[in-house]
């Protein structure tokens, strides 16, 4: 676009978070939405995470054969996304923050479930949605992101 046309479109100013701010939004933040890879395609879920201070986890339903998995073994750098807008006094206006984290996911081996047990993960996740699977064809995953890059940003106080 032009800086002609800039001059009539409305913008905001936005500016990075802290480490306390974005830990705070990870920790706080229940959902958001994991972007996958596949070739030239991608692939993307909202899904429910976990932030533990250190790591980021995930919890999935998988079906055999299913374009999640297909899209999960592709993947070398996933993309997790959270963001929300809040309205301000001004109903045209809102405030806004968004924090985007990338990284390899490795799967956590059922062997080393201690750390997550049943009891943990319906404590540390919402309920798994099923969309027309049979439950038992469903593949409970646990998910870690290996962060890699993280970056939150957020409405500008002042402009």
């Amino acid at each position: 676009m032009s800086r002609d046309i800039m001059e009539h479109i409305e913008y905001a100013y936005t500016c990075g978070m802290d480490d306390e701010a974005v830990r705070e939004r990870l920790e706080t933040t229940e959902t958001g939405v994991l972007a996958l890879s596949k070739n030239n395609d991608s692939y993307a879920v909202p899904l429910a995470h976990y932030y533990d201070g250190e790591g980021l986890y995930f919890r999935l339903g998988v079906t055999e054969g299913s374009t999640k998995q297909a899209f999960l073994d592709a993947t070398e750098t996933a993309t997790y996304v959270l963001y929300d807008t809040e309205p301000t006094e001004d109903a045209r206006e809102f405030d806004s923050w968004s924090v985007v984290v990338s990284g390899a996911l490795s799967e956590i081996p059922n062997a080393e479930h201690d750390r997550f047990d049943t009891a943990e993960i319906n404590s540390q996740f919402s309920p798994i949605r099923v969309f027309g699977e049979e439950i038992d064809e469903i593949d409970i995953r646990i998910l870690e992101l290996e962060i890699e890059s993280i970056a939150g940003r957020e409405t500008s106080k002042s402009s």
